[in-house]
């Protein structure tokens, strides 16, 4: 960490709402960073580290500072001349000092009613500098005294813009409050700075803040909640809290509707009442009988020669019961079954001057594509649907205003968490049909519970599996494949070159990242004419590790892409050209969790970036960075919902915590055209015998 001393000249470049800033210093040092409004004339003392920028040359990059206030005369009269305060220009600001000299700051602080012996300060204007010279000391003394207790600045600007002048009051006395109020600050950081500032480890808001936080990571991992037993030795071994079933802070935090307990079970609230709540929605669905008569076994004869009994079977049960699950892996003729469905609805209003309204949604962006696609009808992501308000935070469709439509069809239900369920079931009408289609041997949901399994063993709804893999997909060796590895048994690896499924057996994992980029850039393009970004995924069970997705990213757009590099951030350097993904939901963007994007350009001085999603191009600035990361190479997990023309996955037995056989039969069942994994076959041999699937603690439907 270096410094640099200087002081403030002009600002090439800011962002009000992130705190970004490009400073020209009068010395002509250029500072980069998350910074507050400085004003020219004050003099800073910024600590970080000096960078090169391939068109802006050497530049700053702050992560830190320190500020005093000018001393001289000149000082002055600049500083209060940058309009830091409404009223005062250049002009105002020289007439103060050459009353009060170099006392004017002091005065300002300390006894700014004497302007009065100004002439033209009246008791308003006096009021307006007072006004504005205190916000401006405002937010630098609380950045200062943020900074002190070891919070970066771009941290300290996020707590101050959630809590203003109360920033510091509320960081010493509680700041395990931050980690409700303030994204990005998580219960580590916290508990820093509550060390900090001398609260003490058995102080209850460390305690409460600690237990929500061990709930949330719970949730994490896909449990709803944790046995009692299980959360006290959480507490012990995280907090050094002896936490007992009687303890006074469960007590308090159920009270304060934070927790519920139930069955010597804690849960967070929302999850409670959201897995009760879909439990009941479900019962009072499956209660009302279908609202209209049809004439089902005309409509089934005029559609009945093209499907299997089982599909035939499924498209009359979405006739005859409110909620359907239809379940079934790759090439079992799921995606025919829905345009059945879909065309038996849509002949059963012939001749009728009512239209059949139907409504098809998935849970990621990538998955609506597809079925939209594949089904030839618009499909939309559940919130679209259900037209979630980022800024409210709440849907526009929900119990109280219900989704119009005779049928909605969702699809990739297994990714569908306990929340996401919970809302998407109060927006359905009770004179809807709903059709939930799924593949129950993928990974659950990222998210809190699993659904769909749960849905499935609950015998309240009617569930019909295809299982006959049809002609077309006979000929795919992908499909023959995954119902292998479903089954418990090693895939075909004889690698017949007219074959669309291959393994290349790779045991020293270092040369794993090489191998795949060899893949990538020579012969997979020539080959198959793939476009390397949009046609290959490669994917990992982990982040970490010699073949984990950290270093193939970075080894594949080193090979790949030999831009400059244009932003540096997370970790990551960014050029124009890479390919990105979205980690988390954005839903003023309309941009989800593990879509793909590329970058079209970008600038340090902003430190911003413009990427191409979905055929529309986005800005990001500062404070959005931490949504995106590189995505030559993804995880497994964030690949659910998607389908690629390609699919490399890297599978070493280093990955062995991960190597399970729904995670595999999740990757492969990912590629369309072509899947090729590179690895070893113990890797793959242990993946395809552990069948432990990692429990989730739900009670969805069980007693």
């Amino acid at each position: 960490m270096q410094t640099l001393h200087g002081t403030i000249d002009v600002y090439i470049f800011r962002n009000n709402d992130t705190g970004y800033s490009v400073i020209k210093l009068e010395d002509g040092s250029t500072v980069v960073g998350v910074l507050p409004k400085f004003s020219s004339g004050e003099t800073v003392e910024f600590n970080g580290d000096w960078i090169t920028h391939s068109k802006f040359g050497r530049q700053f990059n702050a992560e830190g500072f320190k500020m005093s206030l000018p001393v001289t005369k000149e000082g002055i009269i600049k500083f209060l001349g940058s309009r830091i305060i409404k009223g005062i220009g250049e002009r105002t600001a020289k007439k103060i000092v050459d009353k009060f000299g170099e006392q004017t700051l002091d005065i300002l602080d300390n006894n700014i009613e004497r302007l009065h012996e100004i002439k033209g300060f009246s008791r308003r204007k006096i009021e307006e500098v007072r006004e504005g010279w205190k916000a401006q000391r405002g937010v630098k003394d609380a950045m200062i005294a943020l900074q002190s207790l070891g919070i970066t600045s771009g941290m300290a600007m996020k707590i101050y813009k959630a809590y203003g002048e109360q920033s510091l009051n509320i960081v010493k006395t509680n700041p395990y409050q931050l980690t409700f109020d303030v994204w990005g600050i998580g219960f580590k950081l916290a508990d820093r700075i509550g060390e900090s500032v001398g609260i003490s480890r058995d102080h209850p808001f460390r305690i409460k803040a600690g237990i929500i936080f061990i709930l949330n990571e719970a949730g994490k991992n896909g449990h709803v909640y944790l046995p009692e037993q299980e959360l006290i030795q959480h507490c012990s071994r995280m907090l050094e809290y002896e936490l007992s079933q009687s303890d006074q802070i469960l007590i308090d935090l159920e009270r304060d509707g934070q927790i519920v307990i139930k069955e010597n079970k804690i849960y967070p609230a929302e999850l409670f009442y959201a897995e009760t709540g879909i439990a009941q929605m479900i019962k009072n669905l499956m209660s009302t009988e279908p609202n209209r008569k049809y004439e089902l076994e005309k409509i089934l004869n005029s559609v009945s020669q093209r499907f299997s009994n089982e599909q035939v079977r499924a498209i009359k049960s979405s006739f005859e019961n409110k909620i359907l699950i239809l379940n079934g892996g790759p090439g079992t003729g799921k995606t025919e079954t829905l345009k059945g469905i879909i065309k038996c609805y849509e002949t059963s209003v012939s001749g009728s001057t009512k239209s059949m309204k139907i409504l098809l949604a998935a849970p990621t962006g990538r998955a609506a594509k597809r079925i939209s696609e594949v089904v030839g009808r618009e499909a939309k992501t559940i919130h679209r649907m259900l037209e979630y308000n980022p800024t409210l935070g709440l849907f526009s469709y929900n119990d109280e205003n219900k989704l119009e439509a005779d049928l909605i069809i969702i699809d990739e239900v297994s990714m569908i968490d306990t929340y996401l369920m919970y809302h998407l079931l109060e927006a359905v009408n009770e004179n809807t049909v709903l059709v939930l289609v799924g593949d129950t041997n993928q990974l659950p949901s990222v998210g809190p519970g699993n659904v769909l399994h749960d849905l499935i063993n609950s015998d309240l709804i009617p569930v019909v599996t295809l299982t006959k893999i049809f002609r077309q997909a006979e000929q795919s060796e992908i499909v023959i494949a995954a119902h292998q590895i479903n089954n418990g048994t090693l895939p075909n690896i004889s690698n017949n070159k007219e074959s669309d499924f291959f393994f290349i057996e790779e045991n020293d994992e270092t040369k794993i990242p090489d191998l795949i980029l060899d893949l990538c850039k020579r012969r997979l393009p020539s080959k198959y004419n793939f476009n390397v970004l949009n046609d290959i995924q490669v994917l990992s069970p982990m982040h970490r590790g010699e073949a984990g997705t950290i270093i193939l990213n970075n080894t594949l757009q080193e090979g790949l892409n030999k831009g400059a590099v244009i932003l540096k951030h997370g970790g990551y350097n960014y050029k124009i050209g890479d390919k990105v993904m979205q980690l988390k939901n954005n839903y003023e963007k309309e941009i989800f969790n593990g879509d793909l994007g590329i970058i079209l350009s970008g600038s340090t001085e902003k430190k911003s970036l413009s990427i191409e999603f979905n055929d529309k191009v986005f800005n990001y600035d500062a404070a959005e960075l931490d949504e995106i990361t590189l995505a030559y190479a993804a995880t497994v997990h964030k690949s659910q919902g998607s389908e690629y023309p390609c699919v490399i996955l890297a599978l070493s037995s280093s990955h062995h915590v991960m190597l399970q056989r729904n995670l595999l039969y999740t990757a492969v069942t990912r590629a369309v055209k072509l899947m090729i994994i590179v690895g070893t076959k113990r890797a793959l041999s242990t993946a395809v015998r552990n069948n432990r699937i990692s429990e989730r603690y739900t009670t969805l439907f069980k007693s």
